[in-house]
């Protein structure tokens, strides 16, 4: 074969592939490079898409708080102008009673005792009575008022008038005891107001007794009359704390507890006897903002300071000024106040939560230099690589040290 035509043939068939191999192996891990990049690029951009969805702030708030001491002498009516702090008067009555051992013997006489309720259905004029003014029971026996009272007239709808007013047998013994009676005024007999005047006792007339029974020493009766007064008083006292209206404060010292009556029951049987007290609680309850309001005034007279509250207002120590006998007719009162009290100032948080929406983390302590109700803050981003506050007021959370 002729030499030429050889090296022809060989430049001919002179394989090529492994060039064209190396150039295809080169494209391929370029490709695969890319790929990985674009992979890379779309997985950190999905996480911060997720971050920032699920970005939230959290901050916590330390609100301006201030202690004083306060002792001030104050003034309430229960029918107070604008100017003046109102109170509400809250009373209730009722009675507790104990047994305890007779230790001497001797005769014993005791007049029975209860209460009527007298009507005056005769004019629209008030009846005055004076003291000891006799009532016939239904029984036959004679009783006695223990106080003067007036009998209101008959009201402008027909109502007959009416007032309660405690009553005692005319004689001591057991037979003047008794349930229920129907009552009409001795001395109107004969007269156009018998029938008109009448009275229904309200329960039954007890503690009647006439004979031999064993009694206690004086010094024992009142150790017993004190128990039981500050028994009766601390169960009255929870009783109307339970049913305090929202909104309002019972100060523990703002009340008044008068010992109403004192019965001793003779041992007719055996030798114990039981001592009954009855009482009256009187609460002042007060608007706790109105009272707020009033203790603001005086604490800080020349500033107007609003948005406060005291935390331990509870905690001021009550106690009335004069001596004055309180009733269920009281108007007014005159008192003072004192203790340490600790004063305050809320935080507007849903203005603060509109003022710092999308603001720069940089930029939250010039925010809060608007609001002088705030002492200090701390604020914690997440993720944490994040610079600003998040844009939707869903994902803050605002959460105020207010003092318990």
């Amino acid at each position: 074969m002729p030499k030429n035509l050889f090296q022809d043939m060989v430049k001919i068939n002179s394989p090529r592939q492994p060039v064209f191999k190396v150039v295809e192996k080169s494209q391929m891990i370029t490709s695969r490079y890319l790929l990985w990049l674009v992979a890379l690029i779309s997985v950190t951009f999905l996480f911060f898409a997720l971050s920032a969805f699920f970005s939230n702030a959290k901050i916590t708030i330390n609100p301006k708080i201030q202690n004083v001491p306060f002792n001030e002498n104050l003034v309430a009516g229960r029918d107070a102008s604008a100017n003046n702090l109102p109170f509400d008067l809250v009373v209730i009555s009722g009675e507790d009673s104990k047994n305890i051992q007779g230790e001497i013997e001797k005769e014993v006489s005791l007049k029975a005792q209860g209460a009527v309720m007298l009507y005056n259905a005769f004019g629209s004029s008030a009846q005055r009575l004076d003291i000891d003014t006799r009532l016939e029971g239904s029984n036959g026996k004679l009783y006695k008022t223990k106080t003067k009272t007036t009998v209101p007239g008959v009201a402008a709808d027909g109502a007959p008038g009416s007032v309660a007013v405690e009553i005692y047998a005319a004689e001591a013994g057991g037979e003047y005891n008794s349930p229920p009676l129907d009552f009409k005024i001795f001395g109107f007999n004969g007269t156009p107001k018998y029938s008109k005047f009448y009275g229904r006792s309200k329960g039954e007339i007890t503690g009647g007794f006439k004979g031999k029974s064993r009694v206690i020493s004086d010094s024992e009766k009142a150790n017993a009359v004190s128990d039981l007064k500050a028994t009766l008083e601390a169960k009255l006292f929870r009783k109307v704390t339970d049913q305090i209206p929202s909104g309002f404060v019972l100060l523990k010292d703002a009340i008044y507890f008068n010992l109403d009556e004192v019965n001793v029951a003779p041992a007719s049987t055996g030798d114990q006897m039981t001592i009954n007290v009855k009482g009256t609680f009187y609460g002042f309850l007060f608007d706790e903002k109105k009272l707020t309001k009033k203790i603001i005034e005086k604490l800080f007279p020349n500033e107007e300071v609003v948005d406060v509250y005291i935390s331990n207002i509870r905690d001021l120590i009550f106690s009335f000024a004069t001596k004055k006998v309180l009733t269920g007719e009281t108007k007014d009162i005159d008192f003072n106040l004192s203790g340490d009290l600790k004063v305050v100032w809320k935080v507007d948080e849903k203005k603060l939560t509109a003022d710092i929406l999308g603001i720069k983390k940089k930029d939250f302590s010039q925010i809060l230099a608007q609001y002088p109700s705030i002492i200090s803050a701390n604020l914690l981003l997440h993720p944490f690589w994040r610079r600003s506050i998040p844009e939707n007021a869903k994902n803050i959370e605002l959460m105020v040290n207010y003092p318990k």
